[in-house]
């Protein structure tokens, strides 16, 4: 089993349910970088996504488009990213997942991503603007190199695209709880924990929900039908907010204990 089957095998196991925190990397530097995922790491998150800063993401809304523009600016490439990664790996063993749009992946080469990102400890990949239908020669790759691939699925998701990403998915699944692009919302998507009920009736894959939770109400919602609940521009937005000083760890790890702690009152 993967890192990450084996953190959701032991989430299953004591009835709990995951929390999975995103951030840009490289915002606002490479090094604090290293310390939120430590601290993330520290403070309840069960997965961490680390965003791959990209110059048109799509699929992103405005706080983590500006996230993504702040970390460009320093320069750096995928080789700084995986180094972070295998910095951080020497103080948590957290499963961390990469999370990319597919361009510079390509650029740094696929074959050579994969050897490298296992050798920095990284989980999983999960690549917002590649299909399923594309993806087999990449996710082999992958696999050879004990990387899940994950895979994201929408409200707008067929039943015959459920059903290809759950036979081509491992680690987990990522149900976006509504069309559009992703940022905090004041209410949660209904349409959410249908999607969930769909995915589970073609793959025994966790199930973990992203895209607009941003509160600890959120999160409990969510807790009722998903696995793992993804929270990434509300923690994004603070972490731009705080940025330049000293309480910046302080903050995150303030907030993020915040959102777990109706489930997990041993993290406050």
């Amino acid at each position: 089993m993967s890192r990450i089957e084996n953190t959701f095998a032991d989430l299953k196991r004591e009835g709990r349910r995951g929390f999975i925190p995103f951030i840009t990397a490289g915002d606002p530097d490479l090094s604090t970088t290293k310390d939120l995922i430590i601290e993330l790491a520290r403070t309840g998150a069960t997965v961490i996504e680390l965003g791959v800063p990209f110059s048109d993401p799509m699929a992103d809304g405005p706080v983590i488009q500006r996230a993504s523009e702040r970390a460009l600016r320093h320069g750096f490439g995928l080789s700084e990213i995986l180094q972070t990664i295998k910095e951080a790996r020497r103080e948590t063993d957290v499963p961390i997942v990469l999370f990319s749009y597919f361009n510079p992946l390509l650029q740094f080469g696929l074959e050579n991503l994969a050897r490298e990102a296992e050798h920095a400890g990284v989980d999983g990949i999960l690549v917002t603007d590649l299909a399923p239908e594309e993806a087999g020669r990449f996710a082999a790759m992958l696999r050879a190199h004990e990387i899940d691939m994950i895979f994201l699925v929408a409200p707008t998701s067929t039943d015959e695209r459920l059903k290809m990403v759950a036979e081509r998915a491992s680690g987990f699944i990522y149900a976006v709880s509504r069309a559009g692009v992703t940022g905090a919302r004041a209410e949660m998507s209904v349409e959410a924990e249908a999607l969930v009920k769909r995915v589970r009736q073609c793959s025994d894959l966790p199930v973990a929900v992203g895209f607009g939770i941003s509160n600890p109400e959120h999160v409990a919602d969510v807790w009722r039908y998903a696995d793992a609940a993804v929270v990434g521009s509300a923690i994004v937005e603070l972490i731009e907010k705080r940025a330049g000083t000293p309480d910046l760890l302080l903050k995150v790890a303030g907030f993020t204990r915040s959102l777990v702690s109706m489930a997990w009152p041993s993290t406050k």
